[in-house]
């Protein structure tokens, strides 16, 4: 079959060869790969407006949406992936995508790229990339709540120990304790709902000025080419800021971050927790492993790469905010490099709520190792210097110095405050007895058995319709 065009997407101003380490170190294919759907679609649309706009008769038009259905119909059945076996000489998706349409198209494909630049076909690729990652992430966190929710439902009533400063605080129920990590994500679903409810992808803008087809060509074929949300695919608003910057992908990837720290945080306690010096939690065997060397050992591997992929997906935002900060209007081939940092972030936080979401219903609460702790009078201070306020009017220094002075009594005399005598007490504070401490330093009186408000529940506020639109086969 005879060829048409010389495989580049330009070329005639040159008249020598690429060098060949140039043209590995500059090509992008072995990962913009990721984006062949996103492509594709970009020219299923822009084919619609050309042949709106007379560019392409009916034959041509049919030849070109043939070529670009197949290969679509294949990326989606099979993954992108099969591209890197057969990538040839292409330098990019675009390149990659166009050879492969000229193969079945022949001379049709000539007129593929009619009035359209690569500037804005990464910018539209990337945008729906992160409709898509971000409706599926979204996804992943709702069943994240489940599993949360679940473990929390499993374990109805149990009291457990709250921290601050890392040392024993006060008893709350372990409901209360995963909520705040509820909260936590419910908060980052939001911000995914939110990010996702604003972003739009936009067509049409051409190298940087806009093309000779016009907006309204282009919004025509949107409307033919597109199904689902078409409110999500329009006309680019400003042509030069569509190609130019990426803010798309710096705010996703800072919504990313923040679920990443709180994902961290919540690896961190699972860590502490369930080891040996708390013994509060024990984690399922089949997400941990053992030691090369010491036997008794059962390692919490995944949430400690859970934690350490934090410096991953921090960098990630990092790398793009240095790339973007002194980039002159408006694209710039440094813009390249953005894809590495969006790809591996979203990949690393889809794989960690997938395995999470497998991980959590096997954790369990050791009740004995919690009642054990929770049987530390010292642990209700505060619930008797509150008794002292509600019940006996007591000013809230006076108690608070009390309960002080009862805490101090039983470490200098090595008793226990169960132990102690009714005189002792009395010494301490007339309110004091043994009665009132058997009562009151009680973990279910702390937890909820008191008159403190209410522990209240929570959870995560899940915005509806995170579905990004697809072109129609």
């Amino acid at each position: 079959m005879k060829k048409y065009g010389a495989g580049k997407l330009w070329g005639g101003r040159f008249s020598g060869r690429t060098d060949r380490e140039f043209f590995d170190f500059q090509k992008s294919l072995d990962y913009d790969f990721r984006l062949a759907e996103f492509d594709i679609s970009h020219s299923l649309i822009h084919i619609a407006a050309l042949r709106g706009a007379g560019l392409l008769n009916g034959r041509e038009y049919a030849a070109l949406e043939k070529a670009l259905r197949r290969l679509l119909k294949r990326v989606r059945s099979e993954g992108p992936g099969f591209i890197l076996r057969e990538k040839g000489a292409a330098e990019d998706i675009h390149s990659y995508i166009h050879g492969q349409v000229e193969k079945e198209a022949g001379r049709a494909a000539l007129k593929l790229h009619t009035f359209r630049s690569r500037n804005d076909q990464v910018a539209f690729d990337e945008k729906w990339y992160c409709l898509k990652e971000c409706a599926d992430i979204a996804g992943l966190m709702d069943a994240l709540d489940g599993s949360l929710k679940k473990l929390s439902d499993r374990n109805r009533g149990v009291i457990f120990l709250g921290y601050t400063h890392a040392r024993r605080a006060q008893a709350i129920t372990f409901e209360l304790y995963l909520d705040a990590f509820r909260s936590m994500f419910g908060r980052d679903r939001q911000r995914l709902g939110d990010y996702y409810g604003r972003l739009r992808v936009g067509i049409g803008a051409g190298a940087l000025a806009g093309t000779s087809l016009g907006r309204d060509a282009y919004a025509k074929a949107v409307k033919a080419a597109v199904s689902g949300d078409r409110s999500k695919v329009v006309p680019a608003e400003n042509s030069v800021d569509h190609v130019s910057d990426r803010d798309y992908i710096i705010e996703l990837l800072s919504v990313l971050c923040i679920i990443q720290m709180h994902l961290s945080r919540l690896a961190e306690d699972l860590i502490l927790y369930s080891g040996s010096e708390y013994s509060f939690l024990s984690l399922p065997e089949e997400f941990c492993t053992g030691s090369s060397l010491m036997p008794h050992k059962k390692n919490p591997d995944f949430l400690e790469l859970v934690r350490g992929n934090t410096g991953r997906v921090y960098g990630g935002l990092i790398w793009v905010l240095t790339l973007m900060k002194g980039l002159p209007l408006s694209y710039n081939r440094d813009m390249q490099l953005d894809k590495e940092p969006l790809f591996s972030v979203v990949e690393t936080m889809k794989n960690e709520l997938s395995l999470l979401c497998r991980f959590l219903p096997g954790v369990k609460v050791n009740v004995g190792a919690v009642k054990a702790a929770l049987s530390d009078r010292t642990f209700y201070a505060t619930e008797l210097a509150e008794w002292m306020v509600r019940e006996k009017k007591v000013p809230f220094k006076k108690a608070h110095e009390a309960a002080g002075l009862l805490i101090k009594a039983a470490e200098s005399s090595g008793k226990k405050i169960e132990d102690m005598k009714d005189a002792e007490l009395r010494r301490l504070h007339p309110a004091f007895n043994a009665a009132v401490i058997k009562r009151v330093m009680d973990p279910f009186y702390a937890a909820g058995g008191g008159k403190r408000a209410p522990e209240k529940k929570s959870g995560g506020v899940k915005p509806a319709g995170l579905k990004p639109p697809a072109v129609e086969l």
